[in-house]
């Protein structure tokens, strides 16, 4: 049986000051960690899991998918719809998909799935319509077909935007990966209903602590891969030369 920290209700918050008593605070959460490693590792390794499993299927579709949104008139209405699931609640799309698939892993990654596409696929779709035309007639100029200007004109110059679509995908889908433990998907949503539950403060920041500090490490990895990207168009193209 997992060992808990002493809850807050029995520190006697009222009676301390703010500042110890975030101390002591700080000091429960790192006591329950210390003393429940094996089940922070399994939460945490869940909750890594199952978001960048949802991020890679989302890019995998929605990609390419923007790709042929920005190129064709019939683009513009499948970009609507995708839009539209924006405002489809996870919990609504979980509970949709319960019926099929049951409990566990395979819901809980369907529904942020179709959490992350409206960000990955509206800046895809964007980043490339918003290629200068000169620069495409540029390189056709240069004697390049269509998959070469795509490849080597088109993608580098997107791919700043896609990476910040992705990266907003990747912050909500980590945040609203805790609602997988509601239907048995695991992740760090379990400390935090199970400090619910046992009225166990630290458990419960603890598991957003955890959340958080993912999502920002996330979030900056991200924004670093963007820069980088961002950083060749600076010089001078390569195809230029």
């Amino acid at each position: 049986m997992r060992t808990c920290a002493r809850r807050s209700s029995e520190v006697g918050f009222a009676k301390t000051p703010n500042g110890e008593r975030d101390v002591t605070l700080l000091r429960q959460i790192w006591t329950y960690a210390a003393a429940n490693p094996q089940a922070v590792a399994t939460s945490a390794r869940a909750h890594v899991e199952l978001s960048f499993a949802a991020l890679a299927i989302a890019a995998a579709i929605c990609i390419p998918l923007g790709v042929w949104t920005s190129r064709h008139a019939a683009g513009t209405p499948v970009v609507g719809v995708v839009t539209a699931l924006r405002s489809v609640p996870s919990l609504a799309v979980l509970a949709l998909v319960m019926p099929v698939l049951g409990l566990g892993f395979r819901p809980a990654l369907v529904a942020l799935v179709l959490l992350a596409c409206p960000p990955i696929l509206i800046n895809t779709d964007l980043a490339y319509r918003g290629i200068d035309a000169a620069v495409k007639e540029a390189a056709v100029g240069m004697g390049m077909r269509g998959g070469q200007v795509l490849r080597r004109v088109e993608t580098p110059l997107a791919l700043p935007v896609i990476i910040t679509g992705v990266r907003t995908a990747a912050v909500e889908v980590i945040a609203s990966a805790t609602l997988a433990a509601f239907i048995g998907g695991g992740g760090f949503g379990d400390l935090i209903i199970q400090g619910l539950q046992v009225d166990d403060t630290a458990e419960l920041l603890l598991g957003a602590l955890c959340v958080g500090l993912l999502a920002l490490v996330t979030e900056g990895g991200l924004s670093a891969l963007a820069r980088a990207a961002s950083a060749p168009q600076q010089r001078e193209p390569s195809w230029a030369t």
